[in-house]
């Protein structure tokens, strides 16, 4: 059985665990995607959507690594992750309302996968001993 600090994690938390650890990725992966193509656009009121694909993808990144080695502190990562995740996913779906065609579409698999991730985390930092 793996071991997450000092104590011994059960089959089901290190599951949970490696599903969100590719749930971050993979959000990691898409928002890069999205904020630079909302970069490309050069079009005013992109800042904030921008700003908050970056900072997820950061966060989502930190909490993975976090996870991976089994870090006392993934749990607090996994709460700020969760956050930011919402944050974004929000905003990407507010921003996709008015953008059709391709950048619409990254716009709401950003959101989605946001959404995905901010659940397996928030599960996640709720295990928190």
């Amino acid at each position: 059985m793996a071991t997450h600090g000092t104590q011994q994690m059960s089959g089901d938390m290190q599951q949970h665990l490696e599903e969100c650890i590719r749930l971050c990725l993979e959000c990691a992966k898409i928002c890069e995607q999205c904020g630079a193509e909302c970069n490309r656009m050069d079009m005013a009121g992109m800042a904030k959507c921008i700003e908050l694909c970056r900072d997820c993808a950061d966060i989502c990144l930190l909490d993975a690594q976090f996870m991976s080695r089994n870090s006392p502190f993934h749990f607090q990562t996994c709460a700020v992750c969760a956050d930011v995740c919402e944050a974004c996913a929000t905003e990407c779906e507010r921003m996709a309302g008015s953008h059709e065609g391709a950048m619409g579409e990254l716009m709401k698999r950003c959101a989605e996968a946001c959404r995905r991730c901010a659940e397996s985390c928030r599960q996640m930092a709720s295990m928190a001993a």
